[in-house]
């Protein structure tokens, strides 16, 4: 693409996101970094429709950053059960006791400092930097990744951190160079609506694309070949046999998961790696007679590079007060509080309906 294609760029989509862009989503109503930074992590791999009403409720419960500092881990994680990807809200947590107790409960006003926070990458930063502080700085999410490699015919593999690297000096090289109170706000924005309406990974819509003008790969005929990036994660399959304890007063024993690792930290089912070991186990639980043991349905949970197929059983009865040693007794009253993963949240519910 030529220095002059390159100049027009920011301006074509700055033009385009005023009249075709998403312009009515809650966060963009504010340029509180407190709500920007929220959405920002809520929408990392997660779909809008998604995230509003997690929004909303966020909000309600923690208003500001203070309040979200004060919180009790599992409020945090019980809030966010069902989102996914966990590790989001420990790091908001954490993120939020930093601002509070290193910066006196306001966010930094440079991309470069908000990165040096929990959970904040560069591509987050630079986009609450934009939308708060209109600084003149890039962001390259998946979405904006794939719009400017393909805008650029940039071939190198990003399967490497050096070309990685020169993508995002690419990136910085197409930043707006005036009215930057308006124009980063609506730039960055742009880009991201650009991704994910216009530009998709399959069939773009290039037809209705305002760069399709300066877009290499558009000229070339073959948009969906970017981005290149040879290194993907393999996918890997896992059986886990859950055991769903329940004693005669209705209560369910959980014990907290690992602080590292899938659910990390999250209160969860104690989990078996086989039947036999889960069995063996139910036969150390007391006098068979006074136990009753029933196989649930199995089903499949799906996470981004891992199949779990989960296998409940329910054992419910004359079980003992402490039947672990770690762990808890918790009333159906109680799952919403803490942090639970969605899966386990409605197998829990399933069971209890099945009292009913």
């Amino acid at each position: 693409m030529s220095d002059g294609g390159r100049e027009d760029v920011a301006g074509l989509v700055v033009a385009w996101q005023a009249s075709h862009g998403r312009n009515h989503l809650p966060w963009q109503q504010t340029r509180d970094p407190y709500r920007v930074w929220l959405s920002e992590i809520m929408l990392q791999q997660t779909q809008v429709t998604t995230v509003l009403d997690y929004y909303g409720r966020f909000l309600e419960r923690f208003p500001d950053v203070v309040a979200l500092s004060l919180a009790e881990q599992d409020e945090v994680m019980g809030l966010w059960s069902g989102l996914g990807y966990y590790t989001r809200a420990r790091n908001l947590h954490r993120c939020a006791q930093q601002v509070v107790a290193e910066h006196g409960g306001t966010f930094p006003r440079t991309a470069e400092m908000l990165a040096t926070l929990p959970g904040i990458g560069r591509s987050t930063a630079g986009a609450i930097a934009a939308f708060c502080f209109s600084e003149r700085v890039p962001i390259l999410d998946a979405n904006v990744r794939r719009v400017l490699t393909r805008l650029l015919g940039f071939e190198k593999d990003l399967a490497s951190s050096g070309n990685e690297r020169l993508l995002w000096k690419e990136a910085e090289s197409l930043l707006p160079q005036k009215n930057l109170l308006t124009a980063m706000p609506r730039y960055t924005q742009g880009l991201m609506d650009l991704g994910a309406s216009i530009c998709t990974p399959r069939l773009p819509r290039c037809d209705r694309c305002p760069l399709a003008g300066r877009c290499v790969a558009f000229k070339d005929g073959d948009p969906q070949r970017y981005p290149v990036k040879t290194r993907k994660l393999a996918r890997r399959s896992e059986s886990w046999q859950l055991l769903v304890l329940r004693n005669p007063a209705g209560q369910v024993w959980l014990q907290r998961r690992p602080s590292a690792g899938i659910w990390a930290g999250m209160h969860c089912v104690p989990v078996f790696a086989d039947g036999a070991s889960l069995n063996g186990y139910v036969k150390f639980l007391g006098d068979a007679s006074r136990i009753a043991c029933n196989e649930l349905q199995p089903f499949l949970h799906v996470l981004t590079h891992r199949d779990l197929h989960l296998h409940p059983v329910l054992v419910t009865g004359e079980v003992p007060d402490q039947p672990t040693e770690e762990g808890a007794w918790f009333g159906v009253n109680e799952w919403s509080s803490i942090g639970l993963p969605a899966p386990i949240r409605k197998l829990l519910d399933s069971t209890q309906a099945q009292l009913w």
